[in-house]
């Protein structure tokens, strides 16, 4: 069965363990919620032996399935617990899965996790998890759903708010769902003596407690055009030459992110371990379907192009070439985030 997260929370209080379970999406702090729900359910239910099995391109799939077939000498109940950060189990993968899916091991769950999921990530594999147990698809938080997310999350705190304070929070926290999670905590302490009377936070209040996550930076900049948002974009660069930032000051790490994906793309062109070298740049794993997204959208020679663009940009910003640099800038970053934009940078 394919449920929402706020289902599966429902479903799995009502019913008992499935073998099989995938929790898979672009939301890392949703996943990581949804199988930690599952995690914390296993333990109640005795699973007392946990296994951790990490899907990369040298990974063994006979691993996890002879891991299956040996017997425990420490619990009779086991969950194995497989990090599949692409979505995609490829050929062998889907057949190990499929294989199990049709026997599933008595007394073992195993919980598959996904940080990347679409429909072209679908596939037998993943109906054979549907039907003999759940699949958990997460979809990323759209700007409009976001007050309500966060109103949910504030009554499961014993928290209200008036509309115009959902509003407030939502803007402060930027769509980060993590730093919109830590505010509502950060709430939920300080406002635990009068939780009990039933008041609604209201602007004024709210103004005052919840800190300014939307701080416009450089990193949030740099993600922005990587995730596709040429939107953001301008009004993250607006916002921080607004807040007294050079460009000189920020191109270093814009340069050094847009050879790194230009690197990546180079590697990916020619058939390497993509994984391999995400790993070796120290990309975290929440992080790794962002880099795959924006490499998706502009061939290697492209990524190539736009480093060769910064350097220029970065000329500009010191004097060494004429033009407007902050314009030069917003141009190549709406370029990354937009293949639609790419004329620009000839402009």
């Amino acid at each position: 069965m394919e449920l929402k997260p706020d289902r599966f929370e429902r479903q799995l209080a009502g019913e008992p363990l499935r073998p099989v379970y995938l929790i898979a999406g672009d939301e890392p702090l949703l996943v990581q919620e949804c199988a930690d729900a599952l995690r914390a359910r296993a333990r109640e239910e005795g699973y007392g032996e946990r296994e951790v099995f990490e899907v990369d391109a040298s990974f063994d799939w006979n691993t996890l399935s002879m891991g299956m077939a040996s017997l425990s000498l420490f619990a009779s109940r086991r969950l194995f617990d497989l990090r599949l950060p692409t979505g995609k189990p490829g050929r062998e993968g889907s057949e190990a899965i499929r294989a199990y899916c049709e026997n599933p091991a008595p007394d073992t769950v195993l919980l598959i996790t996904a940080l990347e999921w679409s429909k072209q990530h679908a596939g037998k594999w993943s109906e054979a998890i549907a039907r003999v147990g759940h699949l958990v698809t997460v979809w990323p938080v759209r700007p409009n759903e976001l007050p309500d997310w966060l109103e949910r999350r504030l009554r499961s705190r014993g928290l209200l708010a008036e509309p115009a304070a959902l509003q407030l929070l939502a803007e402060r926290v930027e769509g980060n769902l993590l730093a919109a999670a830590q505010e509502v905590e950060k709430l939920a302490l300080l406002l635990s003596a009068v939780s009990g009377k039933g008041a609604a936070i209201d602007e004024t209040t709210m103004a005052k407690l919840v800190a300014d996550s939307s701080r416009y930076d450089v990193f949030q900049l740099i993600e922005a055009a990587l995730a596709g948002d040429a939107g953001r974009c301008r009004h993250l660069a607006q916002a921080l030459r607004a807040e007294g930032a050079q460009v000189p000051g920020l191109m270093p790490m814009i340069a050094r992110e847009l050879l790194l994906v230009a690197g990546l793309a180079r590697i990916e062109g020619e058939g390497g371990n993509l994984a391999g070298a995400m790993r070796d740049a120290r990309i975290w794993d929440s992080k790794q379907a962002l880099y795959r997204r924006a490499l998706a959208r502009h061939s290697s020679r492209q990524w190539e192009a736009f480093a060769g663009a910064a350097g220029k940009v970065d000329l500009m910003s010191k004097g060494r070439l004429p033009g407007d640099a902050w314009l030069a800038l917003e141009r190549l970053l709406a370029s990354v985030a937009d293949a639609r934009a790419v004329r620009m940078l000839a402009s």
